[in-house]
């Protein structure tokens, strides 16, 4: 009797978990906890075991072999000097932004103007080791320590003089009056495997099946379904006005001379698109929201 196999999957746990669900959700993979604390969710996949670890230690796991495969951001793989291979960038975070910053932060009444002005001075980070590598890079010499928490408040309290950070929109720097002197880091998140793993067929099929999926979701999130009917005579009209991935799709109605014209556009461009559609002889227009883009 042949032994079933698995694919050991690391998703994140905490800021990046809910969204992470989500795209799985989009993709066709629900995922399911038995409780907030447990570690071990369930995945309607049989050939997926899932499990919820820090972002910082997946690619430390994925390398070692403990896992096959993960989701992380580029930042934590470059911090842990994590030799894995990537499969595909997601390029997502928990809020509608594609990528995150590391950026390089002091108090906004701070006498510390540009880098140079960190020469000697102390600086507290999670990301040690890229900001480390970041300042021999531009020839400064300062002091970087380990924080482990609370970031933002010990450069606001005067306990250092600057801070790297992780920022999305750059609210929570301007609450703690923070000013931002330069960016460290960006950082996309990817889904990584483990070398050895990547080379077993069915578990690269298996891996490259996921980034497929879960790529596809990703992209649809910004994009909306659009059908319409139009008369044969404005159809020229519509599909001038009309965007679309390659070219809109057109068939013909039960009723003479009418045709039907389904799109996938950006979601951003509906509101501005609908009111010249109608304007041109679009007539019963529908909007519809999209699960999976895939190119």
């Amino acid at each position: 009797m042949q032994r079933k196999r698995f694919l050991k999957v690391g998703l994140p746990k905490g800021s990046l978990q809910e969204k992470t669900f989500e795209i799985f959700r989009r993709a066709g993979l629900n995922i399911s906890l038995a409780s907030e604390r447990s570690y071990f969710p369930f995945i309607d996949d049989p050939e997926i075991k899932v499990m919820l670890l820090r972002a910082q230690e997946i690619s430390r796991y994925i390398e070692k072999g403990v896992l096959d495969c993960g989701i992380t951001g580029e930042d934590w793989i470059k911090e842990n000097n994590s030799k894995c291979v990537e499969i595909e960038t997601l390029g997502y975070s928990k809020s509608r932004v594609s990528c995150v910053f590391w950026v390089l932060a002091v108090p906004e009444d701070s006498k510390i103007k540009k880098l140079t002005d960190l020469e000697g001075k102390r600086i507290a980070t999670e990301l040690v080791n890229v900001t480390r590598e970041f300042l021999k890079e531009k020839k400064i010499k300062a002091e970087v320590e380990f924080s482990w928490g609370a970031t933002e408040a010990k450069a606001s309290s005067g306990l250092v003089d600057a801070i790297v950070e992780l920022t999305e929109t750059g609210e929570s720097l301007k609450v703690h009056k923070l000013r931002v002197i330069a960016t460290v880091f960006v950082s996309n998140t990817k889904l990584i495997g483990n070398f050895d793993s990547f080379k077993d067929s069915w578990k690269k099929r298996k891996m490259e099946n996921l980034a497929l999926l879960l790529k596809g979701a990703i992209i649809s999130e910004k994009k909306v379904g659009l059908k319409l009917n139009v008369e044969e005579k404005n159809l020229k009209k519509i599909i001038s006005i009309l965007p679309a991935l390659k070219r809109p799709t057109v068939s013909g109605l039960s009723e003479k001379n009418w045709l039907a014209v389904e799109t996938i556009i950006d979601e951003e461009r509906v509101k501005d698109l609908i009111p010249k559609l109608k304007e041109a002889g679009a007539q019963g227009i529908i909007e519809y929201p999209l699960n999976k883009v895939i190119y």
